[in-house]
């Protein structure tokens, strides 16, 4: 071996912070795989600098022993309330939308009618669409929802057709008066976008998000077949019938997940959320200073989203020995995703894995993204974990 190859590898070995970042991350991912706790797992981390890691450990399918590799896609859930909230803060920038107006002055005709149906119509205003402080409740909640999506799985869902399980139920407060997060809200925030813009939501995010940004690796889970999404395991959902695998035999969901639209919606690559999650959470996701604005919270219930965390336009704020997270997390049937950006180490990440039943971890999904967010400092800052 030539000197300098050999220098240059001690190098990458033993002086590499990334490296080593990399090295440790692994392992924390092994050791939750040995433990049990996920059929199988994918994490990235997006360095100060720039440098994006990987890391996977276990199976994209369990019974085909098929493993789990960085770009496989996972369905995530409510992450994809993100990407609405970013579309509507857009839309204020561009004075298409005021966030304390209210939600019915924008809708007309056939949509004034429907709207006028929804609990607390007449007072609900964008922002509190956004910040789940409606009352309005949660479609999901309803049995007859779950009986029509699994007793016609091939059903293609209109917008705004999920807002009518809730319209004969009273709210769960007075708007403005409470928290209390609701899928709901953000199906309306989607039937409004959809009536500025003149355009299906999933198409304005694709030319107004998705495509200027580079995230080629999320795509809207629209039908029954979704490109390159993984198996998903489901215990959490079997009270309502829904099936152990996600996808059958032909590699179709078995139920199919356009239902979720705006409410989430999404299938993505780790890579590409925590790539989202930094230009997001860090103000640069489009022209237009609209950081504050979505930072700007109340306090969610914490046997819901934990001690301490607020929620603001599409982003929850979870305390964390890391300094704050700016994140959120998402659960679809068969499937946990969490992602966020700690701006105190400007450090970006997501973790995402193929089961929607959490307990296995023996932890929230979100403590995982700060044990990978302290290795990640110890190794920058320290070049090694902190001495006692």
């Amino acid at each position: 071996m030539q000197p300098a190859l050999f220098l240059a590898l001690v190098a990458l070995t033993a002086s590499d912070p990334a490296e080593r970042i990399a090295e440790r991350c692994q392992a924390v991912l092994d050791g939750m795989l040995e433990a049990d706790a996920f059929p199988g797992g994918s994490a990235a981390l997006i360095l100060p600098d720039g440098t994006e890691l990987t890391f996977v450990a276990g199976y994209a399918d369990k019974d085909a022993k098929t493993p789990m590799k960085p770009d496989d896609r996972l369905l995530s859930g409510s992450i994809g309330k993100t990407y609405v909230a970013a579309s509507a803060l857009k839309l204020v920038s561009e004075e298409k939308l005021d966030l304390d107006a209210k939600v019915s002055t924008y809708f007309e005709g056939e949509r004034a009618e429907w709207f006028a149906q929804v609990p607390n119509a007449k007072e609900i205003t964008v922002r509190q669409l956004l910040r789940h402080e409606t009352g309005i409740p949660r479609y999901v909640y309803a049995r007859a929802f779950w009986d029509d999506l699994l007793g016609d799985p091939d059903r293609s869902w209109k917008p705004g057709e999920q807002v009518e399980y809730v319209f004969d139920q009273p709210p769960l407060h007075a708007a403005g008066e409470g928290w209390a997060y609701s899928d709901t809200n953000y199906i309306v925030l989607g039937v409004l976008i959809e009536e500025l813009t003149g355009k299906a939501f999933n198409d304005y995010a694709r030319e107004t998000l998705l495509e200027p940004l580079g995230l080629r690796d999320t795509v809207p889970s629209d039908s029954r077949s979704v490109p390159g999404v993984v198996q998903g395991y489901s215990s959490l959902f079997a009270n309502l019938g829904v099936p152990d695998k996600s996808l059958d035999d032909d590699g179709r969901f078995a139920l199919n997940p356009q239902f979720e639209w705006c409410g989430g919606g999404y299938a993505n690559t780790p890579l590409d959320l925590a790539r989202w999650a930094r230009l997001l959470y860090s103000g640069k996701a489009f022209e237009g200073d609209y950081l504050d604005e979505m930072l700007d919270a109340v306090p969610a219930d914490p046997r819901l989203l934990g001690q301490g965390v607020l929620y603001g336009l599409g982003v929850m704020i979870h305390p964390t020995s890391e300094g704050p997270l700016r994140g959120h997390d998402g659960v679809m049937t068969g499937y946990l995703s969490t992602m966020g950006y700690f701006p105190e180490r400007e450090l970006a990440l997501a973790f995402q894995i193929n089961a929607d039943d959490r307990h296995p971890l023996g932890r929230p999904m979100v403590d995982v993204l700060v044990e990978l967010a302290r290795i990640a400092h110890e190794e920058l800052t320290a070049g090694g974990p902190e001495d006692d």
